[in-house]
């Protein structure tokens, strides 16, 4: 008896749930893996863009800034030195005058008849003196020839030297009497600005150790700016110096006002010869000039002093300093793009930047900014700053 066989059909049951099962293994496979990688992407480290500047060694003058006042070059206060009535003032409060402008008139008319009474007894002693001289010399011939005696000699010498003696004291007088008359004429002692008259015409003025103020004056061409600066400062400045140099010749002095910008350049003028033990200071002196006469005495200033020579140092912003206690570091990128923790030792402040005396070298990538989100042997993008690390030397 032949066996029949039938051919499975499409809908086995069998054959649909092996497939359904082929296709939850293959999705379920898929799922694992995809999860595998998005695991292994979120585990590597993303590395964080930062901004870092190339640190280089640059020349660098440093200055430092003190507070000082400004005081006349010359200062003059004028009083008369002749008795007598002013009879007219020549100037105008706060006037700009130059040496030798008349500033006060006191009346001329008696100094004028002193003097022409001193002439004409100067040419009544020069007579006399005349007269005597000529006696002398005719008793000297006839001394000789004994026609007069030795005491009529000695009498006639001793005439032509008291003749001389009048003519020396008269001429003093008259001296003295041209010197009255031109100290009444008050002039400018030095070029400067005026201040405001304290005496009006007509008053009687006289001269003394009680003379009245009449005006004062200050020189304008130049001023002084006085100030005080610490011992180190001073020893770090001078020992800057070659032997022969002059500090208050080559160190560079700058001065601007209170609420003024503005820089006047000088030079140093001089330095006190001791330090003030109890301030631990030197007076200093610089001198400025001021042919616009804006720096008036008695103002306040702010002086800056350079050091005397320019020297190679690494600067760094300000910004790249953080604060650990007290000490001072900053975060540099090393090869591997991972920062490092760097202790600094810090100097002088130029113009927003700080002089680094320690702790960095040239080469060294310094990250400039967002110090609060590194954190020692973090990875990171370094950007480099186009910005260059440049200090201001003015």
């Amino acid at each position: 008896m032949a066996r029949t066989f039938k051919q499975p059909g499409l809908f086995n049951p069998k054959i649909i749930i092996l497939g359904l099962a082929i296709i939850c293994m293959t999705l379920l496979l898929n799922y694992v893996i995809a999860d595998d990688s998005n695991s292994a992407q979120m585990a590597k480290p993303q590395a964080m863009p930062v901004n870092v500047t190339l640190i280089k060694a640059q020349n660098v003058r440093l200055w430092k800034e003190f507070s000082g006042h400004l005081t006349a070059v010359d200062y003059v206060e004028i009083r008369p030195q002749v008795t007598g009535l002013i009879t007219e003032i020549k100037f105008v409060d706060g006037q700009q005058v130059t040496k030798g402008d008349v500033l006060y008139i006191i009346d001329p008319r008696p100094f004028i008849a002193a003097v022409e009474k001193a002439k004409a007894n100067l040419i009544a002693a020069r007579k006399r003196y005349s007269l005597a001289d000529k006696e002398y010399k005719r008793s000297k011939n006839l001394i000789n020839t004994k026609v007069i005696s030795q005491r009529i000699f000695d009498e006639r010498i001793n005439t032509r030297l008291v003749a001389e003696a009048e003519v020396k004291s008269v001429e003093a007088q008259l001296t003295v009497a041209e010197v009255n008359l031109d100290h009444a004429y008050i002039k400018a002692p030095v070029s400067g600005r005026l201040s405001r008259s304290e005496i009006t015409a007509g008053n009687l003025v006289s001269a003394g150790s009680n003379a009245p103020l009449l005006t004062t004056i200050v020189s304008s061409k130049n001023i002084y700016a006085d100030f005080e600066i610490d011992e180190q400062t001073y020893l770090s400045y001078v020992r800057e110096l070659a032997p022969e140099q002059n500090a208050a010749d080559v160190i560079p002095v700058k001065l601007h006002l209170q609420n003024d910008d503005t820089l006047y350049a000088g030079k140093m003028h001089a330095f006190d010869n001791k330090i003030d033990p109890a301030s631990g200071t030197i007076r200093a002196r610089a001198i400025f000039e001021n042919p616009q006469g804006r720096l008036l005495p008695g103002m306040y200033a702010h002086v800056r002093i350079g050091s005397a020579n320019e020297k190679e140092r690494i600067l760094v912003n300000e910004l790249a300093i953080g604060t650990d206690q007290n000490r001072k570091f900053v975060y540099i990128v090393n090869n591997e793009n991972k920062t490092t923790y760097r202790e600094v030792k810090l100097g002088d402040s130029v113009d927003g930047k700080r002089v680094v005396n320690s702790g960095l070298n040239a080469g060294d990538k310094v990250i400039t900014r967002g110090l609060m989100r590194i954190r020692p042997n973090m990875l990171v993008e370094p950007k480099i700053s186009t910005t260059k690390n440049t200090a201001d030397n003015t």
